[in-house]
């Protein structure tokens, strides 16, 4: 039988039960959650998995660091629910590989940002911020207003279903027609109006 101090001298034996108390704590935690239906299955019939240019605009936000500043989880204190909306349950990002939830808040969350404003504002803001929030410190993105190149679009789809998002053959057909002669910007845009519609706003 080993005893503490043998334990703490043997750096084997640390590693080795580190990791095997590690691996029984962490199975402990994760494993229930997948039986849950809460956290697998959609929170109601409108999340939808991404149509191509809102998958498009996605890969985007993340390929500029959005969630770097902008958090996408609304957490359940009124402070946060009055400003923001609903809180964020996990049903709202089944099909989301991986999800934006971050709790970096150097601008305001975004999990609720779909439908607040119009696109136009959308694209003015991103373009350069400061021309609707005159005290953002938010870059400007002027490079976005560029033709969207996203030949792999289909390729990204089929990859997405492995893991359980359920496109259709048509879908992933028709992705790369759907992204044709659009811009960015119109990508990422449409990736934010399509934010938290999920749930209602109770603002």
């Amino acid at each position: 039988m080993l005893t503490h101090e043998q334990i703490e001298k043997n750096v084997g034996w640390m590693i080795v039960l580190t990791v095997l108390i590690v691996s029984i704590g962490g199975l402990v935690e994760i494993v229930p959650l997948f039986f849950q239906t809460s956290t697998t299955k959609p929170v109601n019939e409108l999340v939808k998995p991404y149509d191509p240019v809102r998958l498009a605009g996605r890969d985007i936000y993340i390929r500029e660091g959005c969630y770097n500043c902008h958090s996408q989880m609304i957490r359940p204190f009124r402070a946060e629910t009055e400003r923001y909306g609903h809180y964020s349950v996990a049903g709202e990002f089944v099909y989301d590989h991986p999800f934006q939830w971050g709790s970096k808040r150097t601008g305001p969350d975004l999990a609720r940002v779909g439908g607040r404003y119009s696109d136009q504002w959308h694209r003015i803001h991103l373009l350069n911020p400061r021309d609707v929030v005159p005290e953002s410190n938010m870059p400007a993105y002027y490079w976005l207003d560029r033709p969207l190149k996203e030949p792999n679009i289909g390729a990204k789809m089929e990859a997405l279903r492995k893991v359980g998002v359920p496109y259709s053959d048509e879908e992933i057909a028709g992705a790369a027609q759907a992204v044709e002669g659009k811009t960015e910007l119109d990508a990422v845009v449409a990736y934010l109006q399509g934010l938290g519609l999920a749930l209602k706003q109770a603002r």
